[in-house]
């Protein structure tokens, strides 16, 4: 494998783990203080083993919710990555892509059909 083939495997293991670190200390936080912590609460809508990001483009904006399993896929990556570029990880709430809504659903689309694929094998 090359240098730079095992750099960019680093590079994404690596903007894995701060994103899930981010999400984990989300979740992190006494119930003594409940009432400062209101604000951080998970949305109903995010069940376990779940995320929401925000695919944004130009005015373009839409809300997903979308597994952790999709932190393993390539295109998902990929997006985690320019997101790391364009926004950073100092961030609170859903996670920020620069994507168009269209352009997630069809990754998503993708993911999915992979898993039922795999899962059918």
């Amino acid at each position: 494998m090359s240098k730079d083939r095992t750099n960019g495997k680093n590079e994404k293991k690596g903007i894995v783990k701060k994103l899930r670190k981010s999400l984990l200390l989300g979740k992190k936080y006494s119930m003594d203080d409940q009432s400062e912590n209101e604000s951080r609460d998970v949305p109903e809508d995010v069940k376990e083993g779940h995320f929401a990001v925000i695919a944004m483009d130009n005015d373009e904006l839409k809300r997903f919710v979308v597994p952790l399993s999709c932190l393993r896929h390539p295109s998902f990556l990929r997006l985690l990555e320019q997101a790391a570029e364009v926004y950073g990880f100092n961030h609170e709430g859903a996670l920020t892509l620069p994507c168009r809504p269209s352009e997630m659903e069809r990754i998503l689309a993708l993911i999915y059909m992979e898993f039922a694929r795999d899962c059918l094998a």
